[in-house]
């Protein structure tokens, strides 16, 4: 299918691995120019090249951090964008007598206040010449939650009000926002986790990955490039009837009807 989206102009966040590098390689697949951001510089240019090699977009790297009111103003020179998505590494695990107003606050500033101040750079540009995407990257959690993940619960939920009301303000001039909830992905991240319960419960991280798998009603982890896929058939031309959506990938494992 074609998107319809080739030569417009994308930010991606966080993404020179994991969730985020699949959603740039899907938009550079479809023809979208890219500035890609991450903290890391030597990832993020091995990432970039590979994605140029392969796609023949342009591709700008800006290594930064996206939390911090410098990194966001790096990337931001690099507009005016048509797409935008928001990504940023989720808090650590725990327990909720583990996290002190410090915690909460680092992790309101990545997952939730930071993709706000990231929209509310853009939209304005986007309504004003009528057409622009944003995919917001939360979390299965924001449906489902996650006890040891209430930081992450907490900031997600908040960035998730702020989408459903501002996405109805801004989807009558052509502006569409909606957020992908993943579920558990071969990322970093899910190893990660995986990494802590091998720790905990001294097994080995095949059975760890085995034990979470059965836990999916597909019986897998979600890839990044099916992940990425879907992100950019929401940043297509196809896609400007769903507003304000939030969207599973999580192989069938959040137990709901609606």
């Amino acid at each position: 299918m074609d998107l319809g989206i080739a030569g417009k102009r994308a930010l991606v966040c966080a993404s020179s691995r994991g969730l985020g590098r699949g959603c740039a390689e899907a938009l550079a697949e479809a023809g979208v120019n890219l500035v890609m951001n991450a903290r890391g510089a030597e990832t993020l240019e091995a990432a970039a090249a590979e994605i140029r090699a392969r796609h023949g977009v342009d591709v700008v790297t800006v290594a930064g951090d996206i939390t911090s009111d410098a990194g966001r103003a790096a990337v931001l020179e690099h507009g005016p964008f048509d797409i935008l998505v928001n990504n940023a590494g989720g808090p650590p695990p725990g327990q909720w007598t583990d996290w002190s107003r410090e915690d909460f606050i680092k992790a309101l500033d990545a997952n939730m206040l930071t993709p706000i101040a990231l929209m509310q750079a853009v939209l304005p540009g986007m309504m004003q010449r009528g057409w622009g995407r944003v995919v917001n990257i939360t979390s299965v959690s924001v449906k489902s939650p996650i006890a040891a993940l209430g930081l992450s619960n907490s900031a997600r939920a908040g960035l998730t009000g702020f989408v459903a009301g501002t996405s109805r303000q801004v989807a009558g001039k052509g502006v569409t926002i909606n957020n992908l909830l993943p579920g558990i992905h071969a990322t970093d991240r899910a190893l990660a986790l995986d990494g802590a319960v091998v720790k905990a419960r001294g097994i080995s991280m095949e059975q760890a990955v085995e034990e979470r798998a059965a836990t999916i009603p597909v019986g897998r982890y979600g890839t990044p490039a099916e992940f990425g896929a879907t992100c950019a058939f929401l940043c297509s031309q196809h896609a400007g009837f769903i507003v304000g959506q939030n969207i599973l990938l999580d192989g069938g494992a959040t137990n709901a009807t609606l």
